[in-house]
């Protein structure tokens, strides 16, 4: 092959992959803006879903709650099988303060004001570590993650993204699936009814320092109206699929205004020297 014959199909050659070039830009031009359309519009679905699931929760009166007072009883699971069962009173104050006396004297109490934990019992009160003691960095995690805040919240943060994952089956129920995801890239995934557009569950994943991933749940039922507000009386916790605590409230009433003494931890107290 000549000179000229190979500098013609060399020249032809780039004409081609110039060619080719131009078409995958128009390309991705037409499909970027209705890629962009499509998640703009299934955001604003999942925003629509959220939206009328608030209202379903009481709208303002849900989004305005300042306190709670309730009591039932809190049963406790390894792997599904039954550990203990009691009765306990539960003071909850927004945003993260919460008030928790086990057992008919109420002389066990568990104090939660934000990140701060606290055990008080007769001889005083102990400051509790998440970092060394599991079910306290679950229900740590699990106050960083309820449903009030998210709600209340991170709806509100800039950043937030919406999916709706479409419809599926959860605890029985047709549902339709939200993952809200913070600018953090922290997340959950609510479940909603599609019949009565409340929650029916919730899920979050937790690592803890050894970097194991536990999912953490909530499932919602026994659905009453009290004041304004859905509430729900009976809510399972699931870790990794399994029931790990069962709370059955008997009583549930909003906006009581408890003293603020009752959210403080008191006098401590070291256990290592009892």
């Amino acid at each position: 092959m000549s000179a000229k014959s190979i500098e013609f199909y060399r020249r032809l050659f780039l004409f081609c992959v110039l060619c080719a070039g131009v078409v995958c830009v128009v390309g991705v031009a037409q499909q970027t803006p209705n890629g962009a359309a499509s998640a703009q519009a299934n955001q604003q679905k999942a925003r629509a879903l959220l939206d009328r699931m608030i209202e379903t929760l009481g709208g303002p009166a849900y989004l305005n709650l300042e306190d709670s007072d309730s009591t039932g009883r809190y049963g406790r699971f390894y792997h599904e099988s039954p550990e203990a069962s009691i009765e306990f009173h539960r003071l909850w104050e927004w945003p993260r303060k919460e008030r928790v006396e086990f057992t008919k004297q109420r002389d066990v109490i568990e104090l939660n004001v934000g990140d701060q934990m606290y055990e008080i019992t007769f001889r005083g009160t102990r400051t509790l570590d998440p970092q060394k003691d599991f079910d306290s960095l679950i229900y740590l995690e699990r106050s960083r993650h309820a449903l009030d805040v998210i709600l209340r919240e991170w709806l509100k943060q800039p950043g937030v993204a919406l999916f709706d994952e479409g419809p599926a089956l959860s605890e029985n129920h047709s549902v339709e699936r939200i993952s809200i995801i913070t600018a953090n890239n922290d997340a959950v995934s609510l479940s909603i009814d599609t019949d009565t557009h409340l929650p029916v569950k919730k899920t979050f994943v937790m690592r803890d320092q050894q970097g194991y991933r536990d999912e953490i749940g909530e499932v919602y039922d026994n659905w009453k109206m009290i004041q304004g507000v859905n509430t729900p009386f009976s809510m399972v916790v699931t870790r990794n699929g399994e029931i790990s605590r069962q709370y059955f409230f008997t009583t549930v009433t909003y906006n009581n205004h408890p003293q603020e003494s009752l959210f403080q931890p008191g006098s401590s107290f070291n256990l290592k020297k009892k």
